[in-house]
């Protein structure tokens, strides 16, 4: 059996209770060892086969996942973040299916959610943003079609850039011939939830500058949008006193009450 487990966005206590549960009792453990915290294999039970993927082709992965299996021991395949959002989970599962290996995901906590933690935010604010694209700029890996960051920031929605720290001129321009302000609020969130965190607030006008004067080059999500700023939103509704839900009706007398000011 195979087990792809989200390692989470970088602190070790951040890994779910089953994903820390399967790799205690995993036979070998295959991870990402780019962008894994180390401190996860600290979980790991004696005699377990531990291997750096970052130093692997897919073909070895499998080979060794193979092996394993042929001796009939479990694998734990560690992923950064969540194994669903630019974790290479696809083509590592149909070579599986091929070799008849039975697997399972067990998801963690992305490094999207970690940036938005140490940032303090929340990317659905009401009255500014309802919706969050995840992308990243073109880089060695092309972008499909209708995919390039200056289509997107034409919706004006939050914005979390994925694997793109190296390309921040090239992302800057972008989002500026996409529409844009300059003024745009944007932050830079290097190592989001480990002990080195670093976090620059800055504008959509000064990223690639910003980026520069903090040594920031890699391992870092951009986030853009007016949920990075400090201006104003709208009450959420669900837990104003006038709006009713399924579960309480709401006041009209203490909607008015709320809204001219004296509640």
């Amino acid at each position: 059996m195979v087990h792809f487990v989200g390692a989470g966005p970088g602190a070790a206590d951040l890994i779910t209770v089953r994903g820390a549960e399967l790799i205690r009792n995993a036979d070998q453990v295959i991870y990402a060892g780019s962008l894994v915290n180390p401190e996860l294999l600290k979980m790991c039970r004696p005699g377990c086969c531990i291997y750096d993927s970052s130093r692997m082709t897919l073909e070895e992965v499998v080979c060794r996942i193979r092996e394993a299996e042929e001796q009939g021991k479990m694998t734990v395949r560690l992923h950064t973040g969540d194994p669903s959002i630019y974790g290479a989970i696809r083509e590592q599962i149909d070579e599986l299916k091929k070799l008849g290996i039975d697997w399972d995901i067990c998801p963690g906590v992305s490094s999207l959610c970690g940036a938005a933690s140490a940032l303090g935010i929340e990317y659905t604010l009401p009255g500014v943003s309802q919706s969050v694209i995840i992308t990243r700029v073109a880089g060695r890996t092309p972008m499909p079609e209708g995919e390039s960051i200056s289509s997107f920031a034409s919706h004006h929605a939050t914005m979390v850039i994925f694997l793109s720290a190296g390309l921040i001129k090239k992302l800057q321009t972008e989002l500026i011939e996409g529409g844009y302000g300059e003024d745009t609020p944007a932050a830079i969130i290097y190592k989001a939830t480990w002990p080195d965190e670093k976090k620059v607030l800055c504008t959509v006008g000064t990223l690639d500058s910003v980026a520069l004067s903090e040594g920031i080059d890699r391992t870092a999500l951009i986030v853009v949008g007016d949920v990075a700023g400090t201006g104003d939103y709208e009450r959420s509704k669900l837990y104003h006193p006038g709006f009713t839900t399924g579960f309480r009706e709401g006041n009209e007398d203490e909607q008015r009450e709320t809204e001219s000011g004296s509640f």
